[in-house]
């Protein structure tokens, strides 16, 4: 996602108000039985104390499997971590929202492990290969708390966008420290230079050494996987095979550091038969015709050695902003339905559904279609993860802290404590799946 302006949904109005009611919505959408969800609610699994063990998450077959039993994921995107840590005056911020994700039954956050640009304030690495120890001290805080939580996390490594560097980011210094004054962002697929930049930063960040707990994050079990990049696009060679190259490489050489943790690759999951032939099908899923032409193909980016599971993002109110919300709703359903099923049939691995969210900036937006697009998407992982099929968690997109509202919302965000029926919701659907464990 284009961070600060990206994001969406299925959604249509419920037919009752569910602002502060986990029965109603329980009745209306779900034939999972009420009073066993209630009590489930006051369980355990919601302590905000139990540490990360020792074990790592793996995958059998079509699941994840943490000590030998399946494992679901109940997760939210809270990208800014690493830099808001940094940050003296909001540190405490970073520790209050997983403390809060973890009282409504979170178990994954996904969250940047980049942030990558010319200056020292606030980024990560301010030119190829060297770093602002106070912003990674910030990625450490982050890792040190989500494993007191008993939160996993899912650390992305760079970005397709210009937010947080990127691509772009890249280019830019390929121009300046490399003579490569034509560079373009799509080059970073291709170029040897700003290839083994992404490598050093990989290697940087995989084999560093926590200043807090004293673990390498490539020892360290409260990483549930490695992300290669957030949603990976290249427009200018569509018949993908730059972008395919790159995740096959760059896939083999997170392997060669870590063989511990899972990897995937931030697919936001389009198709196009232009890439894959196979894909023909499964591309009247897509959005609009213009998904086809990104380079990029759900089934052949997930299937090279080294990926572990997939990927898919959920942006109707973006991706089709001028349908109704039953067209966006109709839209989601088949959108999910074909991921599922092509996890199922044509790879044989989980899927995440990492991003999706309702944006509070569409005309006729009230809680309830929000509330709407989460159920239904809760609905359909629970129903997949149930039967035996590859849905194996969503991620809702966002949470802030509510003193971060402002400078944070980019019509997805949320504060848990203004949102009881988000609070509820979360909470059911961790119940739910930890009952499949």
């Amino acid at each position: 996602m284009v961070t600060a302006t990206n994001k969406a949904a299925m959604g249509t109005y419920l037919p009752v108000k569910l602002y502060h009611s986990l029965v109603a919505f329980l009745l209306l959408t779900s034939s999972w039985n009420f009073c066993h969800a209630a009590r489930q609610l006051q369980d355990s699994v919601f302590a905000s104390t139990k540490l990360v063990g020792s074990s790592f998450v793996q995958t059998s077959g079509q699941r994840f499997v943490l000590n030998g039993k399946s494992l679901f994921v109940n997760g939210v995107n809270l990208y800014y971590l690493m830099t808001r840590a940094s940050m003296p005056d909001s540190k405490h911020l970073v520790n209050d929202i997983l403390q809060e994700s973890a009282s409504v039954g979170v178990t994954v956050v996904r969250t940047w492990a980049f942030a990558d640009g010319d200056s020292d304030q606030h980024y990560l690495q301010v030119r190829p290969g060297v770093y602002n120890e106070a912003v990674f001290q910030g990625l450490d805080y982050t890792v040190s708390v989500a494993k007191k939580l008993g939160i996993r996390l899912i650390l992305s490594l760079v970005n397709n966008y210009a937010d947080y560097g990127g691509r772009p980011q890249y280019a830019s210094w390929a121009q300046r420290y490399a003579g490569k004054w034509n560079a373009k962002a799509d080059d970073f697929y291709t170029d040897a230079t700003m290839r083994g930049w992404y490598q050093n930063h990989v290697k940087t960040v995989l084999t560093r050494v926590n200043t807090i707990t004293g673990v390498a994050y490539r020892d360290e079990p409260a990483i549930f996987a490695w992300e290669l990049m957030n949603e990976p696009r290249c427009e200018s060679n569509p018949s993908g095979y730059s972008l395919q190259q790159w995740i096959r490489e760059m896939a083999a050489y997170v392997k060669s550091l870590d063989k511990k943790h899972l990897l995937e690759v931030g697919l936001e999951g389009f198709y196009s038969s232009v890439v894959s032939p196979n894909s023909v099908s499964s591309q009247s899923a897509n959005p609009a015709t213009y998904a086809a032409r990104f380079g990029t193909d759900f089934i052949l980016n997930s299937q090279p050695d080294n990926v572990d599971f997939t990927t898919v993002h959920s942006y109707p109110d973006n991706w089709i902003p001028n349908h109704s919300e039953d067209q966006k709703r109709a839209f989601m359903a088949s959108w999910v339905r074909t991921h599922i099923n092509d996890a199922k049939y044509r790879l044989g691995m989980p899927v995440l559904f990492a991003e999706f969210g309702k944006s509070d900036r569409t005309p006729g937006y009230s809680e309830s279609v929000r509330i709407t697009a989460m159920t239904d998407m809760f609905n359909a992982v629970y129903a997949s993860a149930r039967d035996g099929g590859p849905a194996a968690g969503a991620l809702v997109w966002q949470f802030v802290p509510k003193a971060l509202k402002s400078s944070l919302q980019d019509g997805y965000a949320m504060v848990l404590n203004e949102s009881p029926a988000v609070a509820s919701l979360m909470r059911m659907q961790a119940s739910r799946l930890s009952n499949l464990w």
